[in-house]
């Protein structure tokens, strides 16, 4: 026969920490009473009642017995009734279960708020009792709109208060998880305005996943508990569900062996107030093992503040993770000790099962837990990354988290960087939030985590890759070569190209064969430019876009030679005449005397910029290109005869 024992199997920490307590007070020679029993468990009670411990139930108890000192147990109490305790006179010893005092006070916060309070779990019970009582601190109250109590599907579907309430839902730490996820689902569907506190103990979780699994893989289940033991009956609902086999006992006595010789797998667990000596004497004769050997088999794990561990991950909330890192308490991650990201929804980055290493903070966080924290561990590693890559001279890469003032920061497994302003481009960068969220290289100029003082250059990289750019450039490129680059900076005098390495120089009177007036008007900064190289002069390029191709003097001579008619746009005006653009390139000098056979002063009295006008070539010279117009030649030749006979006539006279 295979014996399984669940690791979780026994004393959670906070009923440890009050059966510890109660014992330790009887060791000293206290007076000992326990308001209610201290667990669920009557081995344990029995045992503690022969050494002198009386359990009492009403605080009037208190009044006909010597004093001495009464100790609250794990499951709590209201707050009316501690006040009330320690009114006798006795000493009294709050141990309560974290996990419970938690819920104590987030209900009195949300109370106080003027929230409803619905409390998932047992109303008998006596940890659902205690919750009731701090709802409401008005101790005079009886209203029953504070808090519901919710059981079962029945309770929640007729669960129904003004839509206008704000809502807050807790639970009995050891209520069965999946059925605390079903019930506030019910209830969720609702509409109201909900907070919800998943506050069952992740003892409790971890105790029902792996009875759950266990349960699964058995022909037979144990389970071991006190008849009175919610968390235990709970244990064995999820057992028997499992594994029809199944067993409730609470002391080796109630186990008949015989029922068990048949099966082949069997696993034991426990409730939460089990003691250990119990599950090892069911163990240890089921196994035919002494409990000399149990123990010595037992792995009994040391951890200190500092240490690394490795774990598997038992539960994941948005906000916190549980390991089961082989101690007799899980282990927990928050939020803000797995990753500086705020906000981020851990669901999203761990899964249940997962293998994750982690550095511990605390061995006992005051709530039985230990505090790990993955991101200190995480840094500590990029720290040495980031150490190596600065000796080595090492070209990182890394995405942006963070636009500061004066610099960027980014982060290498925890580890951040901070790049300066001054060291982030070659060239002044005003507005620096364009690189939040751009992944970027850099190296590690500066290297002193003591003082947190860890700086990134992503100048020099670039830089240096502009340098061999430049260098590959200026190699191939020569007079004549077409080239294509993009426009980086636009002047009034001409627009600057990147050509991959180095910048060239696109003067105004090279944009074009015609005439620019703003060369913003013609590019714009990021735009794709074909164009020649015209001329290099050591690191500088001049440009050109006139290519001769294009040149419109090829066959200018015949479209405006002498004695053609010609069209064009009056481009600009001068006291002597009006130059016309006949195309792109080409302009032509219409003199001031040649606009009409009228007198005509100056130019602007007869034409306008942009006017269209037509005339005759006058003049063509290709080698000077000048051409010149006039529109006097183009009047009528019967006006000129009709003149001239008159002038005859005249002159006869």
């Amino acid at each position: 026969m295979k014996i399984t024992t669940a690791k979780s199997a026994g004393f959670c920490f906070g009923v440890q920490r009050a059966v510890d307590l109660v014992y330790k007070e009887v060791e000293v020679g206290n007076k000992v009473y326990t308001f209610g029993p201290i667990i669920h468990n009557e081995e344990v009670v029995s045992d503690l009642n022969k050494k002198g411990v009386i359990v009492i139930e009403v605080p009037e108890e208190l009044k006909a017995l010597p004093k001495g000192t009464i100790i609250i147990r794990s499951h709590g109490l209201s707050e009316k009734l501690q006040k009330q305790l320690s009114s006798y006179g006795h000493i009294v010893v709050d141990a309560t279960c974290p996990y419970v005092k938690k819920i104590h006070r987030a209900v009195r916060e949300k109370s106080a708020k003027g929230q409803h309070i619905i409390i998932i779990g047992n109303r008998s019970h006596p940890e659902v009792e205690g919750i009731v009582g701090w709802c409401n601190t008005n101790f005079s109250s009886s209203k029953s709109s504070d808090y519901t109590v919710i059981e079962n599907d029945f309770e929640a579907e007729a669960f129904n208060i003004p839509k206008e309430c704000k809502v807050c839902i807790v639970a009995q730490t050891t209520f069965n998880y999946k059925k605390f996820q079903d019930l506030v689902e019910i209830i969720l569907k609702k509409g109201y305005d909900i907070f919800v506190l998943n506050t069952i103990c992740n003892a409790t979780q971890e105790r029902q996943t792996e009875a759950y699994q266990l349960a699964r893989g058995s022909d037979a289940m144990i389970v071991i508990g006190g008849k009175h033991s919610s968390n235990t009956r709970k244990l064995y609902e999820i057992c028997k569900n499992e594994c029809e086999n199944t067993y409730y006992i609470q002391k080796l006595d109630d186990l008949d062996l015989s029922l068990l010789k048949s099966y082949r797998n069997v696993g034991i667990t426990a409730g939460a107030s089990t003691p250990n000596n119990i599950i090892k004497e069911v163990h240890t004769v089921m196994s035919e093992k002494s409990f000399e050997q149990l123990l010595e088999e037992e792995k009994v794990v040391k951890i200190n503040n500092g240490d690394v561990v490795e774990g598997i991950v038992l539960g994941v909330k948005e906000d916190e993770i549980i390991l089961n890192i082989g101690y007799k308490s899980e282990g927990i991650i928050t939020r803000s000790e797995y990753t500086n990201t705020p906000n981020l929804d851990l669901r999203t980055a761990v899964n249940v099962g997962d293998a994750m290493q982690a550095k511990i903070l605390k061995v006992n966080d005051g709530e039985g837990q230990v505090a790990l924290t993955y991101k200190r561990l995480a840094a500590e590693k990029g720290n040495k990354k980031l150490e190596e890559a600065f000796e080595n001279h090492e070209v990182l890469t890394a995405k942006v988290a963070a636009v500061l003032n004066g610099g960027l920061s980014v982060v290498i497994d925890e580890a951040r960087v901070f790049i300066p302003a001054s060291l982030i481009s070659d060239s002044y960068e005003k507005d620096l939030a364009k690189y939040a969220g751009e992944t970027i290289e850099f190296v590690i100029t500066e290297f002193n985590p003591k003082k947190r003082r860890i700086i990134g250059d992503r100048k020099q990289l670039i830089v240096a890759k502009k340098e061999t750019l430049k260098k590959d450039l200026f190699e191939k490129i020569e007079v004549g070569m077409t080239i294509e680059g993009t426009v980086k900076n636009i002047t009034d005098f001409g627009a600057f190209i990147d050509l991959g390495g180095a910048d060239g120089l696109l003067h105004i009177s090279e944009m074009s064969w015609g005439r620019v007036e703003n060369p913003k008007k013609v590019f714009k900064v990021g735009e794709t430019v074909k164009a020649f190289v015209k001329d290099i002069q050591g690191e500088k390029i001049a440009l050109s876009l006139k290519f001769e191709g294009a040149n419109p003097w090829i066959n200018a001579e015949t479209k405006f030679a002498v004695g053609n008619v010609v069209s064009g746009t009056v481009a600009r005006m001068t006291d002597f005449g009006a130059f016309v653009e006949l195309e792109p390139g080409i302009d032509a000098l219409l003199h001031v005397s040649q606009i009409s056979k009228e007198h005509v002063e100056k130019p602007s009295d007869a034409l306008k910029i942009g006017q269209e006008v037509s005339a005759k070539v006058v003049e063509f010279n290709r080698e000077d290109k000048k051409i010149s117009l006039s529109i006097k030649a183009l009047e009528a030749p019967e006006k000129d005869a009709e003149a001239e006979a008159i002038d005859a006539d005249v002159t006869a006279e």
